[in-house]
């Protein structure tokens, strides 16, 4: 934990290294004592000190400065740090304004120059008032700050990145936090440019970018080697297992992630049928895991950054980056994963992102408390999700088209969900319209049987309704099923287009595409089996069908 501080700011060069040194002499092992001769100059230190999180514990300040008086330092200085301690240095003659700032800026002692010995006339004053500021003092949160409004798209966004990414951050909403008014006061911001992120080194963005948070949080490296033997395009547990075994195996590996590490999977609040976790993990902890041990065996990572293109050319593939210098690699792995579907009913997409959420969104989970809050969808992110929201919502409402849970979702989700009492199932069940100010504030529902509608409040609706695979980006020759999924393998010379495009001797590897040397994991592939364990098994899998590539050319 970084030391608190204690300030010190006289004009006098003589006198500011005598109270320094004193100062440091006592206090410099639970304290950071810092001096300045502008008063000017400490003020503007302040801004970037709060902003950086960092305490100061008390201002020792000179009453007669060129610049600004003593007291007149004071005053501005106690509205950036309030709970700090004064003390004013005065001479004999300055006592009578010594005694004036006791009730204009609740100056705590005024300390008569000059001060020897320090044991008798300073120390014995300081330590009385080191202790009482101690007594109060608790520390503050010391990281990412963002301050935003709670039913900001923007600010989620920004929230979902931070989360997924592993990053800590202090959330600060502008309707409920005073912490949040006073952080756009000291920087002058206003309202219409949040929302605004703050970062532990005291700089801050209004309406940052994510690419702009990377770059600053240092997540975006770039890349170091001119031809890579393996380029992994997605970072969910195909990706990430595709990378740990890629770069355990010697192959100069590199992940490339357009969102977050994790995927879906790393949404998940509970993975409870994952081999060897059997009281489960949550996807972020799964995520975090496999991040780590790729970095460790030597895969670079690449993030956030989305891939476009494809090309090949004697056979090298040249990845095209969105942003970026173009990637030369030997092979390529295909982990993109899939997207929710959008749900196309009335009033979602204005409210998408200020009340209603596509996956889990557990970032906003906590912003659910004692609230009415509606799931729609029948798999086992729907059901995990539900769960999760159960611990804050007042009630949880699970909407699905069929009668029963039992057709999509594992049986032991089913019983946990019915052994909370706050988690309702509504069968037969579609949603017809959405509805609210700013934000979501009702939900219209109608029963698919009896054609009856409804019309109930709601603070928050998670879409789960399917998946598409992410692959309108490719342009390259490879072939996919009528819904986007990828084909590999032997199921490739199901289609008439397979014998223009594929000229080798050999029938593709299992997990080949129809462009030889350019693999697909996980569930971006026709037949996956949507899991995680069968997405972990693709990924590593694709890595000996790479080696055995790199083999034969």
């Amino acid at each position: 934990m970084e030391k608190p501080i204690i300030f010190s700011i006289d004009d006098d060069p003589q006198v500011l290294r005598a109270i320094s040194r004193d100062l440091k002499t006592k206090y410099s092992k639970e304290y950071k004592v810092i001096s300045t001769t502008s008063a000017n100059e400490a003020l503007e230190a302040l801004t970037d000190l709060k902003n950086s999180s960092e305490v100061i514990a008390m201002f020792v300040c000179d009453q007669r400065m060129p610049e600004m008086e003593g007291v007149a330092f004071l005053e501005k200085a106690i509205k950036i740090f309030p709970k700090a301690k004064r003390v004013l240095l005065t001479a004999y003659s300055d006592t009578e304004a010594a005694i004036k700032a006791i009730n204009d800026v609740q100056l705590d002692y005024y300390l008569m120059k000059p001060w020897d010995p320090p044991e008798e006339k300073l120390y014995p004053v300081i330590n009385d008032l080191l202790d009482d500021w101690q007594s109060d003092y608790i520390p503050d949160f010391k990281g990412i700050k963002l301050v935003g409004y709670q039913f900001s798209p923007q600010s989620h966004v920004v929230k979902d990145y931070l989360a997924s990414n592993l990053i800590p951050y202090r959330w600060l909403d502008i309707e409920k936090n005073p912490d949040a008014k006073d952080s756009l006061d000291l920087n002058q911001v206003s309202t219409d440019q949040l929302p605004m992120i703050i970062f532990d080194d005291g700089e801050f963005l209004c309406q940052p970018t994510i690419r702009s948070i990377a770059e600053k949080v240092g997540a975006n490296p770039q890349i170091t080697n001119d031809i890579y033997d393996v380029v992994i395009i997605g970072a969910g547990p195909a990706g990430l297992a595709a990378a740990v075994y890629g770069a355990s195996e010697g192959l100069k590996t590199l992940l490339i992630e357009r969102k977050a590490p994790g995927g879906q999977a790393g949404t998940s609040s509970r993975i409870e049928n994952y081999l060897g976790f059997p009281a489960g993990l949550s996807g972020a902890d799964l995520t975090r895991r496999a991040i780590s041990q790729a970095r460790r065996l030597g895969a670079e990572f690449l993030s956030p950054q989305a891939v476009n293109d494809i090309k090949q050319k004697d056979g090298y593939k040249t990845i095209i980056l969105d942003d970026g210098p173009e990637i030369i690699s030997r092979t390529v792995v295909i982990t993109t994963g899939v997207d929710y579907r959008k749900l196309e009913v009335k009033g979602v997409e204005n409210f998408t992102g200020a009340g209603i959420y596509y996956g889990a969104a557990i970032t906003e989970a906590s912003a659910c408390k004692d609230k009415e809050v509606y799931v729609i969808g029948g798999g086992n992110s729907a059901g995990q999700a539900a769960v999760y929201l159960s611990k804050f919502a007042k009630n949880v409402y699970i909407i699905i088209r069929k009668d029963s849970l039992s057709y999509t979702m594992s049986a032991y989700l089913i019983q946990q969900i019915a052994n909370l009492p706050n988690i309702q199932v509504l069968a037969d069940t579609e949603i017809i319209e959405a509805a609210g100010q700013d934000h979501l504030e009702k939900l219209t529902l109608i029963n698919v049987k009896t054609k009856e509608t409804v019309t109930k409040d709601a603070s928050a609706l998670y879409i789960f309704i399917g998946a598409k695979p992410y692959t309108d980006w490719i342009k390259l020759d490879i072939l996919r099923d009528e819904k986007g999924f990828i084909e590999t393998g032997r199921e490739l010379r199901r289609y008439d287009d397979f014998a223009k495009i594929w000229k080798q001797t050999r029938d593709p590897f299992l997990l080949e595409t129809s462009c030889r040397g350019v693999f697909a994991a996980g569930d971006v592939r026709a037949g996956a089996m949507n899991r995680v364990a069968s997405a972990v098994g693709e990924g590593s899998m694709a890595i000996s069908f790479v080696h055995k590539y790199l083999a034969e050319v």
